[in-house]
């Protein structure tokens, strides 16, 4: 578990690694890509040795314009996940990363989800006198108005539109339950709860744009300061070698034809707006400038500080 910072523009990103490592075989990450294209990866994304893919859970702080802005938050500890067993009743070192790069949950005026999957969502929550409260008592959650409809147990929507239906998997329909049980639910209860569509300008060079597909209500975040420009974006990417076929989803995308395209209009306008491109999963150095070549993109790396 780390901690980085880059400066861009006037603000500050923090780069807060709950995880980093082995998660699955590659090919069941992106399916439908040659074991040759995962070769091409790089050490950071792909082992050889054994075929798996390289990644991390990380959460983003960005400080800007006196605001301090947390962007997904984890996996979360004391978690029931048994469907997903390295989530399960994690106990990790979250907190104590965020204090020692000063930062309080009650400092914390602004969080962004950008979808509402388990790992983007655990630590908007966290357990207190026998019961889940949000973990940051003074902000307001950012959450997808349409990922809250999708995934709220109360309402199970038609999911006829996406490749995979929810409710034909009962583990998966379970934990998903759970999930918003334990991490969205408090948030909404609490009234620190903002659904949103569309676009939203939450701060001065802050502004939230859906890019639906991953889920319904998949989103990025967009950040503009002293002339720079940045685009957290979530669950977009999971690996460098969707840069070069950005056509392939992971296997986590509902609505693949949909998540392809959301994919292709971000990765463009970063690639004409010069926006460095912050993916949720990337390990390594995390983060990456793109250009266009052939039918993809190519990587220009960003190096972080300690």
């Amino acid at each position: 578990m780390a901690m980085e910072r880059i400066e861009l523009g006037d603000a500050e990103i923090i780069r807060v690694t709950e995880w980093q490592g082995s998660f699955a075989p590659a090919v069941r990450i992106v399916p439908g890509l040659a074991e040759s294209a995962w070769h091409r990866a790089g050490a950071d994304h792909y082992d050889p040795v054994d075929g798996s893919y390289l990644g991390a859970l990380q959460t983003w702080v960005v400080r800007t314009g006196g605001r301090t802005v947390v962007v997904d938050t984890g996996v979360g500890d004391d978690r029931e996940r048994p469907a997903t067993p390295m989530f399960h009743h994690r106990k990790g070192r979250f907190l104590d990363l965020l204090a020692e790069a000063g930062i309080r949950p009650e400092d914390v005026d602004t969080v962004v989800n950008t979808h509402l999957h388990a790992d983007h969502v655990g630590w908007n929550t966290r357990r207190h006198d026998g019961r889940w409260v949000p973990t940051f008592p003074n902000a307001v959650y950012h959450l997808p108005a349409a990922d809250l409809a999708f995934f709220d147990p109360a309402a199970h929507q038609d999911a006829a539109h996406t490749t995979a239906d929810p409710a034909a998997d009962p583990a998966r329909r379970a934990e998903w339950d759970q999930v918003f049980t334990d991490s969205i639910a408090p948030v909404l209860s609490a009234g620190q709860a903002a659904p949103w569509s569309g676009t939203r300008t939450i701060g001065p060079g802050l502004v939230l744009e859906q890019a639906p597909g991953h889920t319904p209500g998949s989103s990025v975040l967009r950040l503009s300061s002293g002339g720079r420009r940045a685009v957290f974006v979530g669950d977009l990417l999971h690996s460098p070698v969707q840069l070069a076929h950005p056509a392939c989803n992971s296997c986590f995308c509902l609505d693949r034809a949909q998540a392809a395209a959301s994919r292709l209009r971000i990765l463009h306008q970063a690639a004409d707006q010069g926006e460095l491109v912050i993916p949720a999963h990337f390990a390594g150095p995390g983060a990456a400038h793109v250009e266009r070549t052939g039918s993809g993109f190519a990587p220009r790396w960003t190096r972080w500080t300690r």
